[in-house]
């Protein structure tokens, strides 16, 4: 298509409802719903129409979602620079200490001009932009990168800020964000505690040395994290940024790769915060699935689960499981991993779910997912980059056809150098979705939002509101193209 033809639909998709004629609106929702999945297919093929047509698209909520991952490197490393912080050379990193010691391998984050083959390679280190898979594999690129500016943690305000602007220009509503509030401190005072191998003990002790006042603190924490946002934004003034509009949740996330006593602490601080904070709707177990303690304990790490949800009912879980692949793991490690998160755990959402079909009867476990309504977070663009799973090896049309919920999500979009527009870009180029599917997951994305009944319910009647829109914007366009 010309560039000429595309300005016509840039200024209809962008323009406001007045200009829908009535007679269009007369028309009804499903000729308009009917028009709009005519368009895509008309476009399809043009990645510059489609490009479009997908931003402009209403997309509901993004419910999997990692904070600090979801920031670009350009931000890590401006914030570095205004902060006074250090960047060591060899490691590519953000460091906090002085740049006096150790002159030469440390560098003033200011000094690093952006023009430079320095301040290039830093931003290729925190990301997956230019990785070369003949060096090192997406699935370690990938993970090595949070080490790299994790030291730029008291910036998690701006990070927030900058996530919710994405997510406002892409049409998305509504975040569930991960998250670590409380700063490493329920991991210590698990420590301090040690594993009793006893879960009632494990639950009793620690109340009993304060973890209660943990969640309390970390909550706080949250507290100082959305005024920085707001802030930044201007929520709450006439210059307010169109990012203030999109609702943001937390889950609390758990790191699964250390010792048990430390996973039972963190594990219990997220029951505790999802109790008490209405902002805290969940937590998560982050940290590669495939690492060696994960493997070894990701069947303990779901009867604590199992058995806190006993004493927490009220609060619901969403788990990574089945991010895996062939030749990450034993075949053994392939055939449990999401049957126990849903069996064993309870979780009412999974995230990535990719070696599904590589599991034990994997059609029952299908079928008893559709049938509890338990929905997968579809990440394509991690699943890709990390396991190298696309097209058809990816399982997101068994999960369509086995009648499970799916929606697209980003995972780290920051890192993976992507956005809410670029999944559902995927979705049509890589998974072959027509219009009514991608639409079906924005609403899925809100029916299995974790936020309160009364908040879920005016997104959904907000993403119905777009929706109609939208239609009628793109209807106008189809209907002149005849």
């Amino acid at each position: 298509m010309p560039l000429r033809s595309l300005r016509p639909i840039l200024a209809l998709l962008l323009a406001g409802t007045a200009a829908t004629p009535s007679l269009l609106l007369a028309q009804g929702a499903p000729a308009r719903e009917a028009a709009t999945a005519r368009y895509l297919e008309r476009v399809r093929q043009d990645p510059r129409a489609l490009g479009i047509f997908l931003t402009e698209m209403p997309k509901g909520g993004d419910l999997h979602s990692h904070l600090s991952g979801a920031v670009y490197a350009e931000s890590y490393l401006r914030w570095a620079a205004e902060d006074d912080l250090c960047v060591h050379v060899p490691r590519r990193a953000i460091v906090t200490r002085s740049c006096g010691t150790g002159a030469d391998s440390l560098r003033p984050a200011a000094a690093i001009p952006d023009s430079s083959a320095l301040y290039a390679s830093l931003v290729d280190a925190f990301s997956m932009r230019h990785w070369d898979p003949a060096k090192v594999s997406g699935h370690d690129q990938f993970f090595s990168t949070f080490g790299r500016f994790n030291s730029v943690d008291r910036r998690t305000g701006d990070g927030l800020a900058e996530v919710q602007q994405r997510a406002a220009r892409g049409r998305v509503r509504y975040l569930e964000l991960m998250y670590t509030p409380d700063r490493g401190a329920a991991r210590a005072l698990g420590d301090s505690v040690g594993w009793l191998g006893d879960f009632a003990r494990m639950h009793d002790e620690l109340l009993t040395r304060g973890l209660r006042r943990v969640a309390v603190r970390a909550g706080e924490q949250i507290d100082r994290v959305e005024a920085r946002r707001d802030t930044v934004l201007g929520c709450g003034t006439p210059r307010a940024d169109a990012g203030c509009e999109v609702e943001a949740r937390w889950i609390y996330q758990v790191s699964r790769g250390n010792p048990p006593q430390q996973v039972f602490a963190q594990i219990l601080t997220g029951f505790l915060m999802a109790r008490r904070d209405p902002r805290v709707v969940s937590l998560n177990l982050v940290q590669p699935e495939d690492g060696a303690v994960s493997m070894r304990d990701y069947s303990l790490h779901m009867r604590i689960i199992q058995y806190l949800r006993g004493q927490y009912p009220e609060v619901p879980v969403t788990l990574h499981a089945g991010e895996l692949w062939k030749g990450m793991v034993p075949d053994e490690g392939l055939r449990f991993h999401v049957r126990e998160a849903v069996r064993v755990a309870g979780a009412r959402r999974i995230g990535h779910g990719v070696d599904v079909l590589l599991e034990d009867s994997a059609q029952e476990l299908l079928a008893e997912m559709a049938r509890n309504r338990v929905m997968v977070e579809i990440n394509l663009t991690s699943n890709d980059v990390i396991l190298g799973v696309r097209g058809a090896d990816h399982p997101l049309r068994a999960y369509r056809a086995a009648g499970v919920p799916v929606a697209l999500s980003t995972d780290d979009e920051g890192v993976a150098r992507s956005d809410m527009t670029r999944e559902y870009l995927r979705a049509v180029q890589d998974q072959g979705l027509d219009y009514p599917a991608l639409k079906e997951m924005a609403r899925t994305s809100l029916r299995h939002a974790f936020a309160p009944a009364g908040v879920r319910a005016r997104l959904q009647r907000r993403l119905e509101r777009d929706f109609a829109a939208f239609e009628a914007r793109v209807a106008e366009m189809e209907a002149a193209a005849r």
